[in-house]
This record gives C-alpha cells, sequence and structure tokens, in this order.
C-alpha cells in the first residue's frame, strides 16, 4: 500500500505476490499426495502479438509455481471442428486441470460456442454460461479471474464492501456483469451504469465505492465522485505511448480516499488468480471428497 498526501494507491503486485506465496506453498504438498502437479492446457490460436505475451506470461508463471503447462498453438486459419477437437482432447486428459483458451480467436471460429465446449470443471476462465450460473447462485468453485481480483484487493486493504453503495460503470460479462455479482455475494448495494443510464455522474457522485470497466480512456473524473470515495479502474487504454486507465487518476487522488493506479492496479491480479482458479479445479479433480 502506498499512501500518497491525499489518497491511499492500491497496488495489485503485494496482493498477487502474497496469494502465488500461498500456491507456492501448498503445492508441493498437494503434488505429492496427488502423484502428479496441476496441469494447465493454453491454446493460442493464430499470431496475435499480445496474445503471445498473454500467454507467455501466463505459461511462465504457472511454471514458476509448480504448475505443469500444455502449450497448444494453432495457425490462424484453423478450422472450428479442429480447435473443439482439441478442446475435447484436453478435456478427456487426467494431467489437465485447467484450460485456458486465449481471446480473441479468429473470424471464422464462433466463440460462444468454442467457450461452451470447455468441461465445466476445466474451465479456469469461467467463461462457460453454465459456470457464470453457478456463480450468480453462489454455488460455484471457479471465480472469473480479473473480477475476483477486484474483490481480493479489496480485502487486503481492509476496504469495506458489506453495506456500501457500490457503483459499476459497465456491463460487460467478463468484468462488470461477474464483478456485480461477487460484490453482492459481499452485500454490497449495487448499481451498474451502461451506454444507456441517464447522468451516469450523478448516479457515481451517490457511491461509496465507484468500479470502471468500460474501456474508455479516462472516463471518471474527479466531479464524477463525492469526496472520500474509493475508485477501482479496472480499464486499460493506450494513449499515444502511454498506458491509462477509465478513470482519470491524477485528477482523482487529491479527491478520493484510495484508488488503484493502472498499470500496477487490477492488472497483476488477474493472472494470480488464473493460478488459484487452476489449483482450484486441480483439487477438484485430486480430491474431490474435500470440500473447497
Amino acid at each position: 500500500m502506498t499512501q500518497t498526501s491525499s489518497a491511499t494507491v492500491l497496488k495489485g503486485k503485494p496482493v498477487a505476490d502474497k496469494l502465488l506465496g500461498e500456491l507456492q506453498a501448498a503445492i508441493p504438498g498437494l503434488a505429492s499426495r496427488a502423484g502428479r502437479p496441476p496441469g494447465l492446457a493454453a491454446v493460442l490460436v493464430g499470431e496475435d502479438p499480445a496474445s503471445q505475451v498473454y500467454v507467455r506470461l501466463k505459461e511462465k508463471k504457472a511454471n514458476e509455481l509448480g504448475i505443469a503447462t500444455f502449450d497448444h498453438r494453432l495457425p490462424a486459419g484453423t478450422p472450428q471442428r479442429d480447435l473443439e477437437a482439441l478442446i475435447g482432447k484436453l478435456n478427456a486428459d487426467p494431467a489437465v486441470d485447467g484450460i485456458l483458451v486465449q481471446l480473441p480467436l479468429p473470424e471464422q471460429i464462433k466463440e460462444e460456442q468454442v467457450l461452451r465446449r470447455v468441461a465445466l470443471e476445466k474451465d479456469v476462465d469461467v467463461f462457460h454460461p453454465e459456470n457464470f450460473g453457478l456463480l450468480a447462485l453462489k454455488q460455484g468453485v471457479l471465480k472469473p479471474c480479473t473480477p475476483a481480483g477486484v474483490i481480493e484487493i479489496l480485502k487486503h486493504y481492509e476496504i469495506g464492501i458489506s453495506g456500501k453503495r457500490v457503483v459499476m460503470i459497465g456491463r460487460s460479462k467478463i468484468v462488470g456483469l461477474p464483478l456485480a455479482l461477487l460484490l453482492l455475494h459481499e452485500n454490497a448495494t449495487m448499481t451498474i451504469c451502461h451506454s444507456r443510464t441517464r447522468d451516469i455522474p450523478a448516479v457515481a457522485r451517490e457511491a461509496d465505492i465507484v468500479i470502471a470497466a468500460m474501456g474508455k480512456a479516462r472516463f471518471v473524473t474527479a466531479d464524477m465522485v463525492r469526496e472520500g470515495a474509493v475508485v477501482v479502474d479496472v480499464g486499460i487504454n493506450r494513449v499515444g505511448e502511454k498506458l491509462v486507465g477509465d478513470c482519470d487518476y491524477e485528477a482523482l487522488l487529491p479527491k478520493v480516499s484510495a484508488i488503484t493506479p493502472v498499470p500496477g492496479g487490477v492488472g497483476p491480479m488477474t493472472i494470480a488468480m488464473l493460478m488459484v482458479n487452476t489449483v482450484r479445479a486441480f483439487r477438484l479433480h485430486a480430491f474431490p471428497e474435500e470440500i473447497l
């Protein structure tokens, strides 16, 4: 935690390091009991440079922790049936606990159809619609990585959620909607704003916690939050050579009580929570009689 003259900067790396340290300590014992390490399969279709970087970072972190990785690189022209056949093989492979299909997929691939092919218990990104339903009912073992990372940051820095008024700006199926559900499970009073919401600034000024996840650079300005509010910025946008969030960080610093930076805030949590999900899936497969 970094304390500026006016706001606490909620850095994600200390939170991620703590979670990853706990996994690194636990994995050898779990692997010894199971007779094998946790396994994560990464599927990348095409040669998108950003996707290649993301997959490489995820596999590197998994290997550092003692998680076995299975790398599957397919050409950009791969047909739907071949990708689905590979996922079917990974579903049946007892050494694979988690399947990561890196998005976006090439245009000839029907993304939703592919994500539905991933076995529920191996869906470590939690993109399958049935897993979303389990999440809504508070019955899922796996939690979406970025939303779960936001909850971990708030808890790590002892920012209360229960009873707080939280305004979520953005309703994407990857961040906004699942994060709203997780916050409801923590007894927050939720309001979700989106492109059709009237007077978003007026709504946001009522919040104790404002979460920005709409993908618009510096959308949340100082006049949109009340004095002493907490701001969580999930966005990442490139403006020229600079990476910025969905919030005007410098303008908000003097007004808020706490804020996540971009980069260095929520970002480090996504890979950390992917590792957490992989180990949870492994435990579910190796020790199904144990309650996670």
